[in-house]
């Protein structure tokens, strides 16, 4: 196996999707709480909730890049929650200071980690980062998610100017629109006064109009394999 993937939030949703999708040279690292259950992954059990975790698994980001002689190395963080929704002030202490926490600064400590490990590799590498369009719009009820997008989006526009100057790493955000996944069950199960925009999930949900996350994650895969795409910040729903 020649390409080094790593995917957090590889037990569910789109990162169990990139995952699956994953070309055939792969060798594929799932970091979760659970088991994504794939058959050639290798399950890194972590919570990224936990600020002691991004040390250790930053350190295993060194070991890995350096344990084989990989001609690609990809790094895609889909790891996130929404909960706990609801207004600010309002919402329990303890669930929003982990929100904080997973959404905002988990990954950046781990995006910059990965850089550090890559840096002096003489091969293609590529770091993704899951965006939302909360980055860009108010949802009442999804302050903490929202403002951490949108410092992904900041983090990886400036880090994307970087790489260009010097390190040659291809770093993007990537927001993949409204998935198929268990953050939108979520939504829909919220009380209206959590999050005043409910019904319209809701209804995007009735009208079959979310995406499958196996479709997303091959126009991910696309997206990374067209030399074209040159936007460090990508709205998937646009190509």
């Amino acid at each position: 196996m020649s390409h080094l993937l790593i995917v957090t939030g590889g037990s569910a949703g789109i990162g169990r999707a990139v995952l699956a999708a994953a070309p055939d040279d792969c060798y594929r690292v799932g970091v979760s709480r659970t088991d994504p259950d794939l058959p050639g992954v290798v399950h890194h059990a972590t919570d990224l909730a936990d600020p002691a975790a991004w040390s250790a698994l930053g350190d295993e980001f060194d070991r890995l890049v350096h344990a084989d002689d990989w001609t690609r190395v990809t790094f895609v963080h889909a790891a996130g929650t929404l909960a706990p929704i609801g207004f600010q002030g309002e919402v329990d202490h303890d669930a929003q200071a982990a929100n904080v926490l997973l959404d905002a600064a988990c990954p950046l400590v781990l995006a910059h980690r990965f850089l550090a490990a890559v840096r002096d590799l003489d091969v293609r590498r590529e770091l993704v980062v899951l965006s939302s369009g909360a980055a860009r719009t108010d949802y009442p009820g999804w302050a903490t998610y929202g403002a951490a997008k949108a410092a992904v989006e900041r983090w990886v526009s400036t880090v994307a100017a970087e790489q260009a100057e010097r390190g040659g790493v291809r770093v993007l955000a990537v927001a993949p629109g409204v998935v198929a996944t268990g953050m939108q069950a979520l939504i829909r199960d919220t009380d209206a006064h959590d999050f005043p925009r409910v019904e319209r999930f809701r209804s995007l949900h009735a009208e079959g109009r979310l995406a499958d996350a196996d479709d997303v994650s091959a126009r991910l895969w696309a997206l990374l394999d067209d030399p074209d795409a040159t936007d460090p910040l990508v709205d998937l729903r646009q190509r």
